[in-house]
């Protein structure tokens, strides 16, 4: 392709997200050019987990599940900050594999589908103008005719276009860290489990290869508050759960050292800025309690492709694909993000987490309609 040719669509991040959707484009017949700031295979932290909803959507996109092996999970099991554990079933279930594995298989299907994809490329701005967009890297520039953004949860363009929660102070949705670990723990492959701690929580659950993902979340003042040391954070408020610190004592720990991320925000994101498109976390991130921000990100991919797709064939306007996006994305997610949100004011608390535990655990009924209503259908 000429660099004076634009393409039909252009992915910012090579996440679940932007590969699913490069994938869809792909397959029938757009043109397609995708963004990746790191190479492939590469870590990412995330909880790991997939709700069951969107295997079909996976095997769809030419992932063979059924050959892998994954660990099927069908409970959750929480404790407090003081180790008690509460246990509930999963209706819907989910499985576990690895960010590492998963976006590196999408990535090899997405080029054998026809998508050009630059890794270790960072676009540094887009511009909209004459009906077209100019991706600019520090290489070049090309241009598109749609822009998606399927970026982190915090980026440069972010920042650029000056979106409302990056401008908005520190709060209790919005100044998270996350660290990630790969372990080799003795657990029940068919759990997934969180554990509170003071100001935070961590997840464990099994993914392939009988390895598990380590995850927690917390605030960047409990670290500030351990001499911003990982380790010391972990020793100092993390083991104050006694399940945590057997965990940590007793598992094999698969890296050096941890993956992390700072400046996580919860607040709400506009799925539209300057005529981008924009899905998974650039559009809105869920709260690790819900455990479905990946089942988020490919639902999402599917629903900017129909509207795309409409646009190319000249039923919709951009700015009726823009609308009809935004509408479909917050009818399928806002609810979720909402009680995602809810859940998590309750959480890392000593007795806010135990009190709402006792309640969920005593009233079956609540807590069926609070797993469910963080869980969609399949898609």
């Amino acid at each position: 392709m000429s660099s004076k040719e634009p393409y039909d669509v252009a992915i910012i991040g090579g996440g679940l997200a932007g590969l699913c959707l490069a994938i869809q484009c792909a397959e029938n017949g757009y043109s397609v050019i995708l963004f990746e700031k790191e190479e492939y295979p590469f870590h990412k932290v995330c909880g790991e987990y997939i709700s069951l909803e969107s295997r079909n959507f996976l095997q769809g996109l030419g992932m063979h599940l059924d050959q892998l092996n994954l660990p099927i999970i069908k409970t959750l099991q929480l404790s407090d900050t003081n180790g008690k554990l509460y246990k509930f079933n999963l209706p819907l279930g989910g499985f576990g594999i690895s960010r590492y594995f998963l976006d590196n298989a999408l990535y090899k299907i997405a080029v054998a589908k026809g998508v050009e994809v630059w890794t270790k490329t960072k676009v540094n701005e887009v511009v909209f103008e004459d009906d077209l967009f100019a991706v600019q890297t520090s290489q070049q520039t090309i241009v598109s005719k749609i822009a998606a953004g399927c970026f982190g949860k915090r980026s440069n363009l972010d920042v650029k276009w000056n979106r409302p929660f990056v401008r908005q102070k520190n709060n209790v949705l919005n100044n998270y860290i996350g660290i990630k670990y790969h372990i080799r723990h003795l657990h029940n492959p068919a759990e997934i489990s969180l554990h509170n701690f003071y100001n935070g929580y961590c997840g464990i659950s099994k993914i392939e290869d009988d390895k598990s993902c380590l995850c927690y979340l917390t605030t960047a003042e409990n670290l500030r508050s351990s001499n911003n040391s990982i380790d010391e954070l972990q020793k100092k408020v993390l083991y104050k759960n006694p399940r945590l610190k057997e965990i940590f004592e007793k598992a094999t720990f698969l890296y050096e050292q941890p993956l992390a991320i700072s400046q996580i925000s919860f607040n709400k994101k506009s799925q539209v800025e300057d005529h981008v498109l924009l899905l998974g976390d650039a559009a809105g991130m869920i709260s690790p309690l819900c455990g479905n921000g990946m089942s988020m990100a490919m639902h999402a991919s599917k629903i900017v492709f129909s509207t795309i797709q409409k646009y190319f064939e000249s039923k919709l306007s951009r700015g009726e694909m823009e609308d009809q996006f935004a509408s479909e994305w917050q009818r399928e997610f806002s609810k979720r993000l909402w009680m995602g949100r809810t859940v998590q004011r309750f959480f890392g608390g000593n007795q806010s987490t135990s009190l709402f535990l006792q309640t969920m655990h005593s009233i079956p009924f609540l807590a069926k309609s609070v797993i469910a209503s963080t869980h969609g259908k399949p898609f």
